[in-house]
């Protein structure tokens, strides 16, 4: 297997950067279930897509499709420049909460390129980026595989809800045992699905301002809010953001266009954006996705009545999948924005070590052929909780899931003489 490799890709091999999670959906994605021709299929829970939207997205992207000649030949590597003068105005208009110039956005092949590219040119090898948990699973592997940084998670409490607080902060800075030279932050967060206030943001940039290092917010879920709690964007607490505070946003999720891969980088740092368009040859988004990307957000009238229904259409699968959480007696964290919900799956576990999490999520996906994202994927500081993404399949099928989740679960009830609407 390792024949002829370097001792990097020997690394790659013997442990790859995608999750076994992950590894396990793309294996099954081609038996998916289907209520005729597929009922005992398989149902993913475990990514982080949106499928709710797309017969409102074909027709739109048909009309977008006349590609010109300059899309199909280079341009500059971070983004055209009328692709980088629309995105500006789309994201003033509808998430930042001001007006940016053009000149701070840059465009690469998805947020997970972004992330990279980013900390490469703001993080020498080896320094830690501090991350609350629970936490998105792909952080990881986009810093520390190339970037060869080391994330330090700011682990939070699911005795009071997971909270973030000065006090964990200085904790994990000061235990890090290598120096620390960002914080990256999620809002609306994954997999919590909250939505942060602005005090609670100011609270946190206070923070890292007071120990001048450099903050990146990812905002990827700031238009899929479907809760009463309004998006805040940190771009609308500050006038400017200066040189260490920094925006990843993307189309994968608010626009269910993840394979699309395209991601944009907001910042007022020049020397960051220079760095960036350095490496951005091996990272570009492609001519032909922006122009359509381009044409599709320009049209203000589409993309507010896109925009309301997707939020609409996430609001229902929410309320329609935890009522079934609920019916079965699975607790989760109440989100109000993405598309997941995190579970605790405690009192299913005949005790609440990883090795037992890794039992369940296995009997879950091999038995009920559903597949989590178990909770050490997410950093969770403590083993029973799962993530489960509602929206990356119909409705339909994740209520399929839910009930096979059921009947699995209560059969472990029984074996383990465990109470199962306890």
């Amino acid at each position: 297997m390792t024949a002829g490799l370097s001792k990097r890709g020997e690394r790659l091999v013997a442990s790859p950067p995608l999750p076994e999670y992950i590894q396990e959906n793309f294996a099954r994605v081609g038996e998916a279930c289907h209520p005729v021709s597929n009922p005992d299929g398989y149902v993913s829970m475990c990514v982080a897509e949106n499928k709710l939207t797309w017969d409102l997205l074909e027709p739109k992207m048909a009309e977008c499709r006349d590609v010109s000649q300059s899309a199909v030949g280079y341009d500059d590597m971070i983004g055209s420049s009328s692709f980088r003068k629309e995105l500006a105005r789309f994201m003033g208009r509808n998430f930042l909460g001001r007006e940016i110039s053009p000149d701070q956005v840059a465009v690469l092949s998805g947020a997970g390129s972004v992330l990279e590219l980013l900390f490469y040119a703001i993080c020498d090898p080896g320094d830690g980026v501090l991350v609350p948990t629970p936490s998105y699973a792909g952080f990881w592997a986009d810093l520390e595989t190339r970037d060869e940084l080391a994330i330090v998670p700011v682990h939070c409490s699911s005795e009071d809800g997971f909270q973030l607080t000065r006090a964990r902060l200085d904790d994990a800075l000061e235990s890090a045992g290598r120096p620390v030279t960002a914080l990256l932050f999620t809002t609306p967060n994954n997999p919590l699905g909250w939505v942060y206030g602005s005090d609670e943001i100011e609270d946190i940039l206070g923070w890292a301002e007071e120990r001048d290092i450099h903050v990146v917010f990812d905002e990827v879920y700031a238009l899929s809010v479907f809760g009463d709690q309004p998006f805040v964007s940190v771009a609308s607490l500050r006038s400017s953001l200066g040189d260490k505070l920094h925006v990843v946003w993307a189309f994968s999720k608010d626009f269910a266009m993840s394979g699309l891969r395209c991601g944009v980088l907001i910042t007022e740092n020049e020397a960051v954006l220079r760095a960036v368009d350095g490496l951005a040859y091996w990272a570009c988004c492609s001519g032909d996705t922006q122009q359509l990307l381009s044409q599709m957000i320009a049209d203000d009238a589409w993309t507010d009545e896109y925009l309301a229904e997707n939020r609409r259409r996430l609001g229902d699968a929410y309320s329609r999948v935890t009522q079934s959480l609920e019916a079965i007696g699975i607790p989760y964290a109440k989100a109000e924005a993405g598309f997941f919900v995190l579970c605790d799956m405690r009192r299913f576990m005949t005790e609440v070590t990883w090795e037992a999490e890794d039992a369940l999520w296995m009997t879950l996906l091999e038995e009920a052929n559903i597949n989590l994202t178990p909770g050490a994927a997410c950093r969770v500081g403590e083993p029973g909780f799962m993530r489960l993404c509602f929206a990356g399949e119909s409705t339909d099928a994740m209520l399929t899931g839910i009930e096979r989740m059921d009947r699995v679960l209560q059969s472990l009830s029984d074996q383990n003489g465990v109470d199962s609407d306890a």
